[in-house]
């Protein structure tokens, strides 16, 4: 590989799905689920990884929900979602919505049938959000009643227990810990080959995800550069969409005033803040 083409791989843009995908990724590998069970119950010494049941649900509407984990250990159904890192309550409903669909999903895995008049068995449910932002007050939980109903008693409510960090060495502590080492290098070097292959060395150094992250390197390497951007092809597309929404109005703002007649076209062109070649052929095609 040439000088100027492994230049060109450097400045390839890293997705800002990074984080998502190594956290879907890594507890898709039971051992790494078994972990993650046992740092959120301690206190369950028994459990194996042949305990451990994926139900993990995947383009839950569309594509709403994606990159959540879900799995079922004896009566217990346990939801992460994906870390968020910017804030939002209303990660809430997008808990509600996975557990809903979950539950169906179980519902026809068990035959059971929720129009019969037999009571259906179900899990019980946990649900989790795993927060990695910078947010000075950290609630250890939120729920539909408080944030939306002001605390009231509602027909329905959901409460959502939060983790930011883990404990030292555990497994979401790793997780976390990768998520700030990738944004300080994303700082540094830009969403870039650069800034991955810095996050894992430095991650392996660190004893982070080592294991995962020697035995995956490549792949992992190679599964964020491909992945969509979504949320910087959305960004793009929003502020196309404000551009256009701006131009048209500028555009019948100039039109109203060639129509108009008394001013000259430089200042039309000035006023509507269009360049006057447009507003040149914009009275060009009035006058035909």
């Amino acid at each position: 590989m040439g000088e100027k083409e492994e230049k060109k791989m450097e400045e390839e843009v890293m997705k800002y799905t990074i984080k998502d995908s190594v956290f879907t990724s890594v507890f898709k590998e039971k051992k790494y689920l078994l972990q993650l069970y046992k740092a959120l119950h301690p206190e369950d010494k028994e459990a194996t990884e042949n305990d451990l049941q994926d139900v993990t649900v995947s383009n839950v509407l569309v594509n709403d929900i994606y990159n959540d984990v879900g799995f079922r250990v004896g009566s217990t159904l346990l939801i992460l979602i994906e870390s968020q890192a910017t804030w939002t309550v209303n990660i809430i409903f997008r808990a509600l919505m996975y557990l809903v669909q979950t539950y169906r999903e179980y519902f026809k895995e068990t035959k059971q049938d929720i129009y019969n008049s037999k009571k259906l068995k179900m899990p019980k449910p946990e649900v989790y959000v795993i927060y990695v932002g910078d947010r000075k007050t950290k609630p250890e939980q939120i729920s539909l009643s408080k944030e939306f109903f002001g605390g009231e008693e509602v027909c329905l409510d959901l409460n959502v227990k939060m983790i930011y960090d883990g404990n030292t060495g555990d497994i979401i502590n790793q997780y976390v810990t990768f998520t700030k080492v990738c944004n300080e290098q994303v700082k540094i070097h830009g969403r870039t080959r650069k800034a991955i292959k810095e996050t894992i060395r430095m991650c392996k150094d660190r004893d982070v995800l080592k294991e995962y992250l020697e035995r995956k390197e490549q792949e992992v390497v190679d599964m964020l550069m491909e992945l969509y951007d979504q949320e910087e092809v959305m960004r793009s597309y929003v502020q196309s969409e404000k551009y256009e929404a701006v131009e048209e109005a500028a555009k019948e703002t100039a039109k109203r005033m060639l129509e108009d007649g008394t001013l000259p076209i430089d200042k039309v062109a000035k006023f509507a803040n269009l360049p006057i070649e447009v507003v040149k052929e914009m009275a060009s095609l009035q006058s035909v």
